[in-house]
């Protein structure tokens, strides 16, 4: 079926859910009025539709190629491409001193969650963009800042980041590429990497890649790390694509999923880059660009939840399987119980990851108005959990689509396997999903849980405030908040960072719960009478539960993991 934008649910969710009006209201973000906001929205969500949607099969069935050293995309996907940087929607949160909109990150997080519903493989290329772009405003000198991010504010250059090495995955102090000084400010790069998603494309001028590279007097580890802006292209005294520098593309991976999107390894030999940001600083730098990204990607599974549960939907409203058990309705599967179960689950954890995912866009727009230490804690807090959460959900719900089509899920020409494919590698890359989860309950609660403890507070007080209007849905989501605050008391109390990681998956996962079960909570409140409170009442009395099992999960702690020994794992 086709794509639709889910226009009215992101209205909604500004208007009532995470607040949105508070941004306009800061002297930064002035300009996202309520009529710009519905104007951005609409014109992404008709380009999404008309454009990006209609290249998804494309992408799956026509892989992009690498040959004779050049990467050819999938057929259309130059002038989707097109139609991303012309209508803006690389650069809706970049500085306007150099050509971006400058608009909240929520809404940015919005249209980007849209792309990636219509067509993951290539929102990809953006995503990676927008990540640079905020690195080098905050970390480049003056003089790249110039030349640079003009040109990727347009579109006419694309970036990336390149982290990992064959020997250095998640472990990224392992990285062996050097970095040796040419003695005119720039630098000599050499090494390889691998997973560089959009490391070459044909349809832009240029490709800047984000190295990180050890200089010859770094220490071990990620504090002898520094990063460098390596182009494809040296620019001439213009500003203009000249000389082709020292590096390549090796080869494409042949990969489960999004086939659109070339993924490289790269080969930098002697390649000329610039140091962003100070010697052996690379790892900072790198983690605004990262950040940005766990975000994206976060709504990157939430936009293919979306369109595998618009697919699962339309599927389940026209296909005629047995009698239905519903009187009066239409004859298809989707008048059975545990279809009806599955497509109400897909839409209430779509509901609340993204609820999740635009509240972690307000809290950074809000850190970036204002410069309150409250609000940049907030926005710490929830990435790692709208990262991980978000694609979870993605997958989660994909996988169910799969089940709702029954056996023509299985059949690719249905393009509900897909969804599964694409949606698979997001709670691997940017961090894996794990990482997340051991980053929320270690650095994220080096505060000994305040940030958590303020937002436990902000839920137990709007849900105390509702119990008068709808006590069966606030009476569970207070208790929820008060059950996972004795677990972030617990947290905090545990000195032995193995015993938090133990449980840090499911510790992340019921906070999620928790969240959602608010979220939904507040939708309700804004329309008792209506389909938000109908969907809030199935997932805070059936999902929301979950998150006691979750939470004794977490605290267990690590002593029966390594009760098991490696004989027993292989018995």
């Amino acid at each position: 079926m086709p794509y639709r934008a889910p226009l009215s649910d992101y209205r909604f969710l500004f208007d009532h859910v995470v607040d949105l009006k508070k941004v306009a209201a800061t002297e930064k973000f002035a300009e996202a009025t309520p009529d710009m906001v519905e104007a951005i929205l609409t014109e992404a969500g008709r380009m999404c539709e008309d454009v990006l949607a209609p290249l998804q099969r494309r992408g799956d069935l026509h892989p992009a190629k690498l040959e004779n050293g050049v990467v050819r995309t999938s057929p259309g996907f130059a002038d989707g491409y097109r139609a991303i940087a012309e209508g803006g929607w690389v650069s809706i949160a970049a500085d306007p001193d150099h050509g971006g909109m400058g608009l909240p990150m929520a809404v940015t997080t919005a249209v980007n969650e849209m792309m990636s519903a219509a067509c993951l493989s290539l929102q990809l290329n953006p995503l990676m963009t927008q990540g640079q772009i905020e690195a080098l405003e905050h970390h480049a000198s003056d003089a790249l800042k110039s030349l640079y991010l003009p040109k990727l504010i347009t579109g006419a250059w694309a970036g990336t980041m390149n982290l990992t090495e064959p020997q250095a995955g998640s472990d990224v102090g392992a990285l062996r590429s050097k970095a040796e000084p040419n003695g005119d400010g720039s630098y000599a790069i050499t090494g390889q990497k691998i997973y560089i998603s959009w490391g070459d494309n044909d349809f832009t001028e240029n490709v800047c890649h984000l190295v990180l590279a050890r200089l010859p007097d770094a220490v071990e580890g990620t504090k002898g790390i520094s990063l460098f802006l390596v182009p494809k292209y040296l620019p001439d005294d213009t500003g203009a694509p000249g000389q082709a520098n020292e590096l390549r593309v090796v080869s494409l991976e042949h990969k489960m999923g999004l086939h659109g999107s070339p993924t490289a390894v790269m080969e930098y030999s002697g390649a000329k880059g610039w140091l962003v940001g100070p010697e052996h600083g690379g790892m900072k730098c790198m983690f605004t660009m990262m950040n940005n990204a766990r975000l994206g990607v976060g709504g990157q599974g939430i936009g293919v939840a979306e369109g595998a549960y618009q697919h699962a939907l339309a599927y389940a409203s026209d296909r005629k399987q047995g009698r239905t058990p519903v009187e009066g309705g239409t004859g298809a599967i989707v008048d059975h119980a545990d279809v009806r179960r599955m497509l109400a689950t897909m839409k209430a954890e779509i509901f609340a990851a993204r609820a999740i995912a635009l509240s972690c866009g307000v809290a950074i727009d809000m850190a970036r108005a204002t410069g309150e230490a409250d609000w940049s804690a907030r926005a710490a807090l929830l990435t790692p959990i709208t990262k991980a959460f978000g694609t979870d959900t993605g997958i989660s719900v994909a996988d169910m689509g799969v089940q709702v089509h029954g056996g023509m899920g299985f059949i690719e020409e249905t393009g509900a396997a897909q969804f599964s494919r694409d949606v698979r590698v997001t709670a691997i890359y940017e961090g894996t999903n794990g990482i997340q989860s051991m980053d929320l309950v270690a650095r994220k609660m080096m505060d000994g849980g305040e940030a958590a403890f303020g937002l436990l507070d902000e839920i137990e007080a709007m849900a105390e405030s509702a119990k008068a209007t709808l006590p069966d849905l606030a009476m569970p989501v207070w208790n929820a908040a008060e059950t996972l605050r004795e677990a972030v008391e617990w947290l905090v109390g545990q000195s032995d960072m193995n015993t938090r990681f133990a449980g840090a998956v499911p510790f992340l996962r019921a906070f999620a719960r928790v969240l959602g079960g608010y979220y939904h909570l507040r939708a309700a409140v804004a329309d008792p009478e209506g389909a938000r409170a109908r969907l809030a009442r199935f997932y805070i009395l059936r999902l929301l539960p979950e998150h006691v099992g979750l939470l004794a999960h977490a605290r267990v702690g690590a002593e029966d993991l390594y009760a098991l020994s490696l004989e027993d794992l292989a018995a």
